[in-house]
């Protein structure tokens, strides 16, 4: 269930939307003897400065004290920051489409799509927003901040649901491109089919085939072989690679990684198939993951016509 909408949201600052924290009960008396609890990535002298700067509002916008009494469920806005500086990505979104409903990006490898955790100014989110001054963008589906391509987002909150609903009726034609090992003994065009779950422990961001029912069906296509000496210095393969072209009917997460890693194929460049590899700092950005998002379509809810997106990138960079 979603929380309600707030009466009133703070604008944007240099792109980053304002978070919101509920005063929870508890033994603080004041805002500062609960913030650094509640929020600890910055300690007492750091929230101090923070609001001294009017950098934490209360409901109605007004900055507040930092000695006023924490009356529990109180709403409080302030702008996340970060403990160390981000990596710089150095390769910037295409524009596909501008309207009044949607905004289309072709997204490069590396770039994540929105703020979260160590990520923050280097989103796709942050930098259209500071490109297109519209604050209420917000992404109509998500791609791995690994994977390229296209990428729909739309305007205007109240059609935010009519669009999103499309994804949870499967109403939404998407196309990938993959670069991955061949395997001259299976057979193609195949409908990969099924269970997969996230692993425990220090694997979690895996998912991985169990048994049960089918919850993710991939079709999967042949678009040709590549040369024997494509990618052959840093991706050896005994058989060689091959360009593929992909269509998830369903959407779990990490589907198409998981699925060609399954049949021992894993998508080159992948880091979390089939071995988690350890986070990297800062990313080589000379080996992308070979998967591209190359087709959106849907029939457009609000304007009843059909849209088609495609992505202008290439793989094998």
């Amino acid at each position: 269930m979603s929380r309600p909408r707030p009466a009133w949201t703070p604008p944007d600052r240099d792109g980053i939307g304002a978070s919101r924290v509920a005063l929870a009960p508890g033994p603080w008396a004041t805002l500062i003897d609960f913030l650094p609890r509640r929020l600890p990535a910055l300690d007492v002298a750091g929230w101090l400065a923070r609001i001294a700067r009017g950098e934490v509002l209360a409901a109605d916008g007004r900055a507040v004290s930092p000695h006023e009494p924490c009356a529990a469920h109180r709403i409080l806005w302030y702008w996340r920051t970060l403990d160390a500086p981000e990596p710089v990505v150095p390769f910037e979104a295409d524009l596909l489409h501008v309207d009044e409903h949607l905004v289309v990006a072709d997204k490069p490898h590396f770039l994540p799509m929105t703020p979260k955790g160590r990520h923050l100014h280097e989103t796709l989110l942050t930098r259209l927003k500071r490109q297109l001054g519209i604050a209420t963008l917000a992404p109509m589906h998500r791609l791995d901040r690994e994977t390229a391509g296209v990428v729909v987002f739309t305007v205007r909150p109240d059609e935010r649901d009519a669009y999103q609903r499309l994804l949870r009726e499967r109403a939404v034609h998407k196309v990938y491109e993959a670069i991955a090992p061949w395997r001259a003994d299976l057979a193609l065009p195949r409908l990969h089919e099924s269970r997969l779950e996230e692993r425990e422990g220090d694997a979690f961001m895996q998912m991985h085939e169990v048994p049960g029912e089918p919850n993710a069906q991939t079709r999967i296509e042949l678009i040709g072989r590549l040369p024997s000496t494509a990618m052959a210095d840093a991706h050896g393969h005994p058989e060689g690679h091959a360009h593929y072209r992909l269509h998830p009917l369903t959407g779990r997460k990490h589907q198409l990684r998981a699925h060609l890693s399954a049949l021992g194929m894993p998508i080159v460049g992948d880091r979390i198939y089939p071995v988690l590899q350890p986070m990297e700092t800062t990313p080589d950005f000379t080996r992308p993951l070979q998967l591209l998002a190359r087709e959106v379509a849907f029939d457009d809810p609000v304007t009843g016509t059909h849209r088609r997106f495609l992505s202008r990138r290439g793989l094998g960079g």
